[in-house]
């Protein structure tokens, strides 16, 4: 997941991401309860201080961890450079969130964790420091 990340972020020219295991933990843990749930949505922005996070959920078994990760890269196509939150093609910036916070300039951290349930998979990622500031310059 580590590699998905920062090939799209090389391909930009940024710095790559550390993995960070305290990060991938705690998006463990989240992944866990959206799968109990079988749903997603964001942890509370109290329980993620200064943390971005990007949520995916797809059929068990069909999706690889790189093809999870790609999901996030595919907004790209939405994508234009800019300042945040005027950076997508469509005009609305959640079109191209997870993209965003993949390719944020002072992101320096990704910690990523899947569970399952009976029919999905969930991905979190969680990210240090957070993107997606308004006002701030997206490459």
């Amino acid at each position: 997941m580590l590699d998905a990340h920062n090939g799209e972020r090389l391909r930009l020219g940024l710095r790559p991401l550390a993995w960070s295991e305290t990060l991938a933990s705690a998006a463990r843990e989240w992944a866990e309860q959206l799968a109990r749930i079988d749903d997603l949505e964001h942890s509370d922005n109290s329980d993620r201080s200064n943390m971005g996070e990007n949520l995916w959920m797809g059929t068990k078994g069909d999706f690889t961890p790189e093809e999870m990760v790609d999901g996030f890269i595919d907004e790209r196509k939405d994508f234009t450079p800019g300042t945040f939150p005027d950076v997508s093609r469509t005009g609305d910036w959640a079109d191209v969130g997870h993209y965003t916070q993949l390719i944020w300039p002072d992101t320096k951290q990704v910690g990523c964790g899947i569970a399952q349930n009976r029919q999905s998979e969930v991905l979190v990622c969680r990210y240090y420091p957070a993107g997606n500031v308004d006002g701030e310059q997206v490459p």
